[in-house]
């Protein structure tokens, strides 16, 4: 019970770990992000005008779903005599707000109906909130270290909260045309195209098709590059989840093991007698096994009782919780599936009777005339 129980909750844990931070690392920066080949490392991308032609292209195919432009700008935020340097992402009326709305610690998205007023509008992280005593409503300045020094007011009208460190410490979210004008950019030049796929396990697939049909003057790069320590990690959890595995089934065939054991060992003057009737090693072989069938039938039950019992109730109410700064999260999360779950029971039911084959032929050592005198 205990052994399935656990490796339930492993797969689960696991699972949920995977999805809910890779989620969260291509909420915020897409799964494939274009920029201008050149030799530009710095923060600020370089601008190249919007190709229409690759944009149809994109938005042909089915592996995508979204295609964004963005562009992204360093600058220091001055408020209540606290400053913080930041990186301002600019984006506009096309940008999938879905991961931002999920992610909302207060107030709203940047409102994109008055251009005049979205220029103006900010979004800002709840690190970055707390550490600037900024809440929304209030306004801030923020400044851009360029020939000319620049600097523009905002209103704060979003907080997000997305655990990521990396993210919340670093990113502020804007109106790209802001940027446009800071940087003295035509009406159509961008800074990049954020790339959403339709499915995650199909991204190099998507990665080949964007490539193939990048203009010259572009390249692109996924998220894994992008985040290769992250998704690293993600990888180990993997690992670890196997090693689990392997140690809850070798506690689970060690004690049917003993079961079996001490079931031939207390049942050994029935044995002889069985034996003194005429019953054949296999047929008494069989009558055990059928037995230790029972019991891991049993335990099989129990244990996804308590495996999806402890999944569920943490699925539906956190009630574990994390230190957001090392896991990415506030809390345990959960992936259940069916699948997962059917392949544990076959394959603890299969191990273990196969194992216990090798201990039940114990019983074909028992003679009838010792079986009887043992008693």
């Amino acid at each position: 019970m205990l052994g399935l129980g656990v490796m339930i909750l492993s797969l689960a844990v696991v699972k949920g770990f995977k999805q809910e931070i890779r989620e969260k690392v291509r909420g915020f920066d897409g799964d494939i992000r274009v920029v201008k080949y050149d030799l530009n490392s710095s923060y600020e991308n370089s601008p190249f005008l919007k190709d229409d032609n690759f944009v149809r292209k994109i938005q042909n195919n089915r592996l995508m779903t979204h295609i964004m432009p963005f562009a992204t700008k360093p600058g220091i935020i001055k408020a209540n005599n606290e400053i913080e340097g930041v990186m301002l992402k600019g984006v506009d009326k096309t940008y999938d707000w879905s991961f931002l709305k999920n992610n909302l610690a207060a107030g709203t998205i940047i409102n994109f109906s008055d251009s005049a007023e979205s220029k103006r509008q900010i979004m800002i992280s709840k690190i970055m909130a707390n550490r600037l005593k900024l809440k929304v409503g209030d306004k801030l300045l923020m400044y851009f270290v360029q020939p000319s020094l620049k600097r523009r007011p905002f209103k704060v009208v979003g907080i997000f909260e997305t655990s990521i460190e990396d993210i919340d410490k670093t990113y502020v979210v804007g109106d790209i045309s802001l940027i446009q004008r800071l940087n003295n950019w035509a009406p159509d030049e961008i800074g990049g195209y954020e790339l959403r796929v339709a499915n995650f396990d199909e991204l190099n697939t998507a990665a080949g098709f964007v490539d193939s049909n990048l203009p010259i003057k572009l390249k692109s790069a996924t998220v894994v590059e992008n985040y290769p320590v992250i998704f690293e990690w993600l990888s180990l959890l993997d690992t670890n989840a196997r090693v689990m595995l392997v140690l809850m089934l070798i506690v689970a065939v060690i004690n049917m093991i003993s079961a079996l054991l001490i079931m031939i060992l207390e049942r050994t003057t029935m044995i002889g007698m069985l034996k003194a009737m005429g019953a054949s090693n296999g047929s008494i072989q069989k009558v055990f096994l059928y037995n230790a069938f029972y019991l891991i039938s049993l335990g099989l039950v129990l244990g996804n009782l308590f495996g999806l019992g402890l999944s569920w109730f943490q699925f539906k109410t956190h009630f574990f919780k994390l230190d957001a700064a090392s896991y990415y999260m506030t809390f345990v999360p959960i992936q259940s599936n069916w699948l997962d779950v059917v392949l544990l029971n076959a394959g603890t039911m299969l191990i273990c009777l196969l194992v216990l084959i090798v201990p039940s032929m114990l019983v074909s050592k028992i003679t009838p005339v010792k079986a009887i005198r043992f008693k």
